[in-house]
């Protein structure tokens, strides 16, 4: 359970309908089995215990004696497991002579508390109000296998170790109704919603019911186990498949169907904590709801839940294509809106052969189109010098004459010279001045073409550059108007290597420059060339852009600390780097991050892409004189 990570499971056991004492052994058997596996939280199907499908045998005192008994049979061969388990039975209630569909929460012998079924369907198939009274406004205590409980709707079960883990309970129907329960729960502060159901199978429900999970567990920033009933049910009329799932903040992280046993995944309590915190619009509700305590012992959760080493990328292969589409548009309608705005003539792209440089035009082709305009209204400049390769210049040409952009090459060597005369810089002095004095000459290049052509200057610098603030201050770090400020390094690549793709039958000749582009080292290109070749690796110096886009997705966008986001990297990229190479970039990250953000407090506007941006005016907002040391001090910890 360290760094917040919850292991879950979402079980189908195979049952018996009315077979109390056959269930309650497939019952406990799976529950060893899940505390073999490491999970702490597990939840089973409604009326697992007797069986959803027993009709008018649940007014049989027989059944519920038997059902009583099943769990006190659980409770005594689980009493060793500190596991909280969620048991779907029938209760009666002695007080109101009433029958209640519950769910009993049991840990290591003891029944913490019961949560009974509000919304009881009682149309199409389904006819519970026949036998079970609706738990809503419930609050009693009763006795149940000798132990006094509390019958509840409002019972919240609280762990007193890792206190962002508070669970929240609904039944089945609960879950489809206009207000379910887990709406108060989650506003009381559960971060994890158990729901038992009964879910019988119809063609096209599983889609229905896999939106209403992970759409509940988004709307309500929480972990979500949804444990279906399955085989053993009686087939009578309906057919039970054992639909489980797990989400969490609108995501599925496993999910089973027409099978029976475990589904097992782990849910972040501590990023579902976080996301309430940032977002305000997360109202806690008036009336606190009832917490019971809970121990758990905290040790480490061997994470099965997928850790994508790219953040930033889409995972789903299927839809990769329109995401890439919505985010190539997106960005091209800020920059359309500019130019509008702006009556700009032209719009201008220092094209450099590389690949920030090439999204941009790609973006910037869009948008003209979607303003009626020709793409020679765009000018494609390229300012080769000292380190600038046959290939990155030949690129940069092939590029904008495929794309139809007005091309403009200015050789700013002489230029450069002169400033570097002007101020006394020694050709033979490869430092910081050397290079940045590159950068700001062709920056001063574009604004005054801009200038002359009633145009804008477009930026190319994205969001990896400006976490590291890899980018020369009032150079490349400088535009009109940044279309990549919010797209990072490893996004970048993927949308070029999407229209080169895309643009394969279209325009071969396109693809393959971009391809070549794509096969190019990253470089600024401000060191003179070896024997023709680029000189200056930029991963060589800030280290790879797959780690800091992680690092900052993670640190950034969720607030995790040095440590989880270690073991998050760790999980994700495997064997590909040992924990001393993801140590020193972590580190470089952070040193980075947190002494460049004078560059980023003076960013021009550019369009939000995605779900990370750094824009002063947005999302993030930091002094440019914040102190690094409690971050590097928890690395050095980590040694």
């Amino acid at each position: 359970m360290r760094d917040g990570f919850v292991k879950v499971a979402a079980g189908t056991p195979k049952i018996r309908v009315a077979d109390c004492r056959y269930n309650a052994e497939q019952i406990f058997t799976m529950m060893r089995e899940a505390d073999k596996q490491g999970v702490k939280v597990l939840a089973l199907p409604e009326l697992c215990l007797t069986g959803y499908t027993c009709g008018d045998l649940f007014l049989q005192p027989t059944l519920l004696r038997g059902a009583e008994e099943g769990l006190a049979t659980i409770l005594e061969a689980t009493k060793n497991l500190d596991m909280i388990t969620a048991i779907g039975l029938p209760v009666r209630s002695k007080w109101d002579n009433k029958l209640y569909n519950c769910a009993t929460i049991i840990q290591s012998g003891e029944i913490l508390g019961l949560v009974p079924k509000t919304y009881l369907p009682n149309y199409g198939e389904f006819y519970e109000q026949r036998w079970f009274a609706s738990g809503a406004g419930l609050d009693a205590s009763i006795t149940l296998c000798g132990q006094e409980v509390s019958l509840s709707t409002g019972n919240l079960f609280a762990c007193e170790e890792l206190p962002n883990l508070v669970i929240g309970v609904e039944i089945c129907e609960d879950l489809w109704a206009a207000e379910p329960p887990s709406i108060r729960a989650a506003r009381a502060g559960a971060t994890l919603m158990l729901n038992l159901s009964a879910s019988n199978e119809l063609v096209g429900k599983a889609s229905y019911r896999r939106g209403l999970v992970s759409g509940q567990s988004g709307r309500l920033v929480c972990g979500y186990v949804y444990a279906d009933a399955g085989e053993g049910e009686s087939t009578t009329d309906l057919v039970f498949t054992g639909h489980n799932i797990i989400a969490e903040n609108g995501t599925i992280l496993a999910e089973r169907r027409f099978a029976t046993g475990l589904t097992i995944s782990e849910i972040d309590v501590d990023r579902l904590a976080y996301e309430r915190q940032r977002m305000n619009t997360f109202q806690p509700t008036e009336e606190p709801l009832w917490r019971i305590g809970f121990q758990l012992p905290v040790g480490d959760t061997h994470l099965t839940r997928p850790v994508s080493p790219t953040p930033f990328v889409p995972q789903d292969k299927d839809d990769r294509a329109e995401r890439c589409e919505e985010i190539l548009k997106i960005a091209a309608l800020g920059l359309k809106k500019r130019l509008e705005h702006t009556h700009a003539k032209t719009a201008v792209v220092g094209l450099s052969g590389g690949l920030d440089s090439t999204l941009a035009i790609l973006i910037t082709t869009i948008a003209m189109n979607l303003l009626d305009r020709p793409a020679s209204d765009i000018i494609a400049v390229t300012m080769p010098c000292f380190g600038t390769t046959d290939r990155t210049r030949d690129n940069a040409v092939e590029l904008a004459g495929r794309l139809g952009a007005t091309l403009k090459r200015i050789d700013i060597g002489e230029a450069v010279r002169q400033h570097f005369r002007e101020i006394v810089q020694s050709m033979d002095n490869h430092d910081v001045t050397f290079e940045n004095g590159q950068a700001r000459v062709r920056t001063q290049e574009l604004m005054d073409i801009a200038n002359q052509n009633d145009g804008l200057v477009v930026g190319t610098g994205d969001l990896s550059e400006l976490a590291l603030g890899w980018a020369t201050y009032n150079g490349d770090h400088m535009s009109m108007y940044g279309v990549n400020g919010s797209i990072p390094k490893t996004l970048v690549r993927h949308l070029v290597s999407y229209v080169a793709g895309d643009k394969a039958e279209e325009d071969q000749a396109l693809s393959d420059v971009l391809t070549d582009i794509l096969d190019t080292p990253v470089s600024p290109e401000l060191l003179p060339a070896i024997n023709g070749q680029i000189a200056q690796k930029t991963e060589d110096l800030v280290g790879p852009y797959e780690l800091h886009d992680f690092y900052l997705y993670y640190a950034i966008r969720w607030g995790f600390g040095p440590r989880k986001v270690l073991r998050l990297a760790e999980q994700a990229f495997g064997r590909a780097y040992d924990r001393a190479t993801l140590l020193k970039w972590l580190n470089n990250f952070y040193r980075r991050f947190f002494v460049q953000q004078f560059k980023r407090s003076c960013l021009p506007d550019g369009p939000k892409v995605g779900s990370v941006s750094l824009s002063p005016r947005g999302d993030w907002r930091m002094p440019s004189d914040a102190v690094s040391a409690l971050w590097l001090e928890e690395l050095e910890g980590l040694d």
